[in-house]
């Protein structure tokens, strides 16, 4: 009794060790965002924003290349905020191309030089970068108070349309590109989940919203490195794509069904086993590669003697010229004045030392007719 509650308590403690290292060992790990992203609901995500303006109007995600942008004529906010990858000119162009159809582009982006052609200009007080709430003024010289990471700010034309502005510079700005336009920010921390709601931050960034006067946002996470490998059909409807799938599987199984096989596997005998006469086909072989017409002649007569003996009982001692008689009562349909001439011809190929091919297979073919009717009866 006192063994067996041992076994339990050692089994207990066992499974406690067990449930204590599997809790610390594989415990899942906490879930990394990259900064910027809209799924993301760390500080330095903007999933906040997102699921805002989704309960207020159209918001998706965008996680394709440029060159599938839907160009619709209902006005489209295409949001950038701070990329990670940098679009080449094949795709800049494409993102240009969107803007020209009558779409919007809002880019938040630490220093944007580089991207859309924005020109920038480095802000007085550097140094003082992140630690410092600015005043910042709209185009109705309405004031802002918001903190300000970037040391840069934009450089403006005369053509483009000056949306925020701080004592530093230019903070917001608009160009107008076909029938489209682009508004450029260099305050991408104002959206993210840890700072929207900090100063006047919230007001500032629906300003540059509705500004564009879109109808529907796509927030773009392309240029964050999140591209579904599905871009390619994006672009289809999902009929065509389920018509297209059903097509697949009806092709696999005509395929499949066009070279199944019913039924067993069978091997050819001939694979697999050694016939008998390999050996009478083989010196059959020799004999006619060494043209030795004779000795194969010799040899077949030599057996359809022991096949008369067998059958028809004839000795095999006796020649071939004395079975006239013999063959004469057993040999059916042939007349004796043939036989006897066959039987005189035999002989005298038998006794001469060397054949021709055509000699050898018209006594090949008689020999072969008698040895046919010694077998059959």
């Amino acid at each position: 009794m006192k063994k067996a509650r041992k076994g339990w308590l050692g089994l207990a403690f066992l499974l406690v060790a067990f449930s204590v290292i599997s809790y610390y060992a594989f415990s899942p790990q906490p879930r990394f965002y990259p900064s910027y992203v809209s799924n993301s609901p760390s500080p330095t995500g903007v999933k906040g924003l997102y699921t805002y303006l989704s309960k207020e109007m159209n918001v998706n995600r965008w996680n394709h290349a440029p060159k599938f942008l839907p160009k619709a004529s209902e006005k489209q906010l295409l949001v950038i905020v701070e990329p990670m990858n940098n679009p080449d000119s094949e795709e800049m162009k494409q993102y240009i191309d969107f803007i020209k159809a009558g779409n919007t582009v809002l880019l938040l982006e630490d220093n944007p030089k580089g991207m859309f052609d924005v020109q920038t200009v480095p802000a007085a007080d550097e140094d003082n970068k992140g630690d410092q709430v600015f005043k910042v003024y709209d185009s109705s010289n309405q004031v802002y108070k918001a903190k300000i990471d970037s040391y840069v700010r934009l450089e403006a034309n005369h053509d483009d349309n000056i949306l925020l502005h701080d004592d530093l510079g230019t903070v917001a700005l608009r160009q107008t590109l076909g029938k489209g336009q682009l508004i450029v920010a260099v305050t991408p921390e104002w959206m993210t989940n840890g700072n929207i709601l900090t100063n006047d931050n919230l007001p500032l960034v629906i300003s540059l919203l509705n500004t564009s006067g879109a109808k529907s946002i796509l927030f773009d996470e392309y240029l964050h490195g999140d591209v579904t490998a599905s871009s390619a059909l994006s672009v289809y409807p999902q009929w065509f794509l389920l018509l297209l799938f059903q097509g697949i599987v009806l092709l696999i199984l005509w395929l499949w069904h066009q070279g199944k096989r019913f039924g067993p596997v069978f091997t050819p005998r001939e694979d697999s086993v050694r016939f008998s006469d390999e050996g009478l086909r083989a010196m059959a072989a020799w004999l006619l590669r060494g043209q030795r017409y004779h000795d194969s002649i010799v040899i077949q007569a030599d057996y359809l003697k022991l096949l008369l003996q067998e059958r028809w009982q004839i000795p095999y001692s006796r020649e071939w010229q004395d079975l006239s008689s013999s063959l004469e009562r057993k040999w059916h349909g042939i007349k004796p004045a043939e036989i006897r001439s066959f039987l005189q011809g035999l002989t005298a190929i038998l006794e001469k030392g060397t054949l021709n091919k055509q000699e050898y297979l018209l006594w090949s073919g008689r020999l072969d007719q008698l040895r046919k009717e010694v077998e059959q009866g």
